[in-house]
């Protein structure tokens, strides 16, 4: 129970610090101590005797909607001096923002490797059964026969980008939609052979002349329509890092703790997002000129929250009853240009 109350104290002292900073974090903890005795105890915490990842799957699996899910891969990294900080996370999609459920510290920098995808693909198959997977969306960093077999044995469909030099049936891929235009589709005729598998291929032209080439187990309209929402883990990597949370900000650069530290940040987004989401059914997020919200759901949310934690109340009790609410189920997403 102490190690509880000790985990909602700096979930708490985050929300309200927007940092990751012991010694922060430690200034917005009420203990009859002193404030070296609050840091020490925030990072006993931080370090790793807090949640682990399997407790942190309890909390948010039962809040996901029910049914189908699409789950995104990617990475994120950043450094602190000489130390390279990268993670490797699978999160499934919630309307434009994602949420994490497993993640890898990666001890290097650069590209993951095959096996630690497939690692953290079985690890969270244990949790969500492969039927539940709608699909899984990766961009062309997460290549490779063996990923793509595993995958497509797994049962899991795929929607990854390509590289413009990915051989296909013999033929660059780049040389295959060498004459798209600005905001073109075109599609081969045939399925083609990728990575090992039999796999749909389409193309798209950016208005800035970049091609994105996808290959996918899913129809061509499909294809492009899901691989938008990629652009979604985007979001949720914004909201943990400089636009939100603040994850970068800390000293901490041994991997295993900042995986900790990720995985204890991983609450505190789902409650902004959770309680954005019920903010924005009674007063919507305005919607700029250009046609997207004025702010994230995320921190939207935070806003209300924020003013809970510190001031009490019935709005508190009303969001801890939304932490334990599952999100609702999406309706027809609307359609967003592609992110490049």
């Amino acid at each position: 129970m102490d190690r509880l109350r000790c985990v909602a104290e700096v979930l708490f002292g985050i929300l309200q610090a927007e940092s990751t900073l012991h010694r922060k974090i430690a200034l917005h903890i009420d203990r009859a101590a002193t404030t070296p005795s609050i840091t020490r105890m925030v990072a006993r915490v931080l370090h790793g005797a807090g949640l682990t990842q399997q407790d942190i799957q309890d909390v948010l699996l039962p809040l996901l909607p029910e049914g189908k899910l699409t789950l995104i891969m990617d990475r994120t990294n950043w450094k602190h001096g000489q130390s390279h900080l990268n993670l490797l996370v699978i999160g499934v999609v919630l309307g434009n923002v994602t949420l994490p459920l497993a993640w890898k510290e990666l001890k290097h920098g650069g590209n993951s490797e095959s096996r630690a995808r497939m690692m953290l693909v079985g690890q969270l198959l244990g949790r969500i059964p492969a039927r539940r997977w709608t699909v899984l969306i990766a961009d062309r960093e997460f290549l490779g026969q063996e990923w793509f077999t595993f995958l497509r044995r797994s049962g899991i469909k795929r929607c990854i980008c390509i590289r413009a030099n990915t051989v296909l049936d013999g033929e660059y891929a780049r040389d295959c939609f060498a004459e798209l235009t600005p905001g073109q589709t075109r599609t081969l005729f045939e399925k083609a052979w990728v990575q090992g598998s039999w796999m749909r291929v389409v193309a798209t032209l950016s208005p800035e002349g970049e091609r994105v080439i996808i290959a996918s187990d899913l129809s061509v309209w499909d294809t492009l329509e899901v691989y938008r929402q990629r652009w979604a883990i985007e979001t949720t990597f914004s909201a943990m890092k400089s636009r939100g949370l603040n994850l970068e900000q800390t000293h901490m650069t041994n991997p295993e703790r900042v995986g900790n530290l990720f995985g204890l940040l991983t609450p505190a987004l789902t409650w902004m997002l959770r309680v954005g989401e019920w903010r924005a059914t009674a007063r919507p997020i305005r919607v700029k000129k250009h046609g997207r919200p004025a702010e994230s759901r995320a921190r939207y949310g935070y806003e209300e929250l924020s003013r809970a934690l510190r001031w009490g109340g019935e709005k508190f009790r009303l969001f801890l009853a939304l932490l334990r609410t599952p999100f609702p189920a999406l309706g027809g997403a609307k359609r967003q240009p592609v992110r490049y």
